[in-house]
């Protein structure tokens, strides 16, 4: 089969969540375990590391990637979903695996696919993982998929793991509260394996220092290590922190959001963590060019990304509550103009948490991705009205960029947001 023919094939064969929601999904590790085993239990062979969180686990994923990268390692990165192709979920070195590979893989292996009856998502780790054993990868960075302890990555055995921001998304598979999602979150926390903290949120750290004392782990918050001393923006998100393992450091972030500063508090105190237990022996020189080179090293798309500066335009793929919160705080401090918004979601989130934190006096364009999860346009504008937001449809994301360059003053802005499936077709983002 070619390339295309296979990712039609998995599209049209497998239950796939991105596409269909919860019905997609299949809790529990037995069927990752036995699609595993018909391949030979490929992550037995790899050394790895696991992250998970509401938001932030994937450009932590990708920092700590890039880091390793800097101190010579062959790296492999899984991360999920992706925004233009199937291949950005499966990377080693920042390069994604080929379509060669992936048709080939997938050509040999359909008599397994059939005899299992994984889900899209199990078939895409379980083919990760034999790409990391093919590949020999010194490290296998694992971001988990949705919660933890019943995610399809959660039968890797890791040195470490890392876990970030809590907060609300997915409400109807990992539960309601904090508690219940920090909960989930905290089942990738394994036998005397050191977890890291990226956030202390006071509300749930308690289950977290409870599921790692069940298992005889070492835990630590990011706080107790890290101290931020100042933060500028231009260009780059420039960052002094002092470790109370490396001493200070002088970071520069190519993602200038600064959410990321908590991602980048959680990797540095990671790094520390893993380097005082003698897991990785890290050099502070090396972590912060790590941190420099990421976008290069790893290719990590859509994260408070100005697609264009002349108009200024910036993409981020936050889609809840928390990650809208953050994001609207970088904007207030970007915007001299007016706010355009051209905003998409999903029909399975709780919308009226992220548009009740949406500023009321922005000019909204509703608009909707193709994928088959995507709330409707006029459906969208019709819940934003009652949340008092007011705007009007443009269904095709770049359509609704073109409106609004064609309205918009010199000092104003747009932000594309609410749902990395329509990031992910914007046609400036490649």
């Amino acid at each position: 089969m070619t390339y295309e023919e296979v990712i039609h094939f998995l599209y049209n064969s497998l239950p796939v969540f991105h596409r269909e929601g919860k019905k997609a999904y299949k809790p529990g590790l037995d069927n990752i375990a036995s699609l595993c085993a018909q391949l030979d239990n490929p992550h037995h062979s790899f050394k790895s590391l696991h992250i998970a969180g509401t938001n932030g686990k994937g450009s932590s994923s990708h920092f700590i990637a890039s880091i390793l990268q800097e101190h010579g390692f062959k790296v492999g990165l899984y991360t999920s979903p992706h925004l233009k192709s199937f291949t950005e979920r499966i990377k080693i070195n920042g390069k994604e695996v080929s379509k060669e590979w992936v048709s080939t893989f997938v050509s040999d292996k359909k008599n397994i696919i059939k005899e299992v009856s994984p889900s899209f998502f199990e078939w895409t780790v379980a083919m990760a993982f034999c790409y990391f054993k093919e590949q020999q990868v010194d490290w296998a960075i694992i971001e988990t998929g949705l919660g933890g302890r019943l995610d399809s990555t959660n039968i890797i055995t890791p040195l470490g793991c890392l876990i970030t921001n809590i907060g609300y998304d997915h409400q109807d598979i990992l539960g309601n509260s904090l508690r219940e999602i920090a909960n989930e979150k905290a089942g990738i926390i394994k036998q005397r394996t050191p977890v890291t903290i990226s956030e202390f949120q006071p509300e749930i750290s308690d289950i977290f220092i409870g599921k790692a004392n069940e298992n005889h782990s070492v835990i630590q918050f990011a706080n107790e290590d890290i101290r931020l001393k100042k933060v500028s923006r231009d260009q780059t998100l420039e960052l002094d922190l002092e470790s109370t393992h490396f001493g200070d450091f002088k970071l520069y972030s190519p993602y200038v959001g600064t959410y990321q500063i908590n991602n980048i508090m959680g990797v540095l105190a990671w790094c520390s963590q893993l380097d005082a237990i003698g897991i990785i022996n890290f050099n502070k020189a090396k972590i912060e060019l790590g941190i420099k080179n990421s976008r290069i090293n790893t290719q990590l798309k859509g994260r408070f990304e100005m697609i264009s500066n002349d108009p200024k335009i910036v993409a981020d793929t936050a889609h809840n509550e928390s990650g809208i919160r953050l994001l609207m705080d970088q904007i207030k401090s970007e915007l001299i103009g007016k706010l355009w918004i051209i905003l998409g979601m999903v029909a399975d989130k709780d919308l009226d948490l992220v548009l009740q934190i949406l500023p009321k006096n922005a000019d909204y364009i509703f608009s909707e991705s193709h994928n088959p999860r995507s709330l409707k346009a006029s459906n969208l504008l019709s819940i934003a009205q009652k949340n008092g937001l007011m705007g009007t449809v443009i269904e095709d994301v770049n359509e609704a960029i073109a409106f609004v360059k064609n309205k918009m003053k010199q000092d104003d802005l747009i932000l594309v947001t609410g749902s990395t499936y329509l990031i992910a077709e914007i046609d400036e983002i490649n």
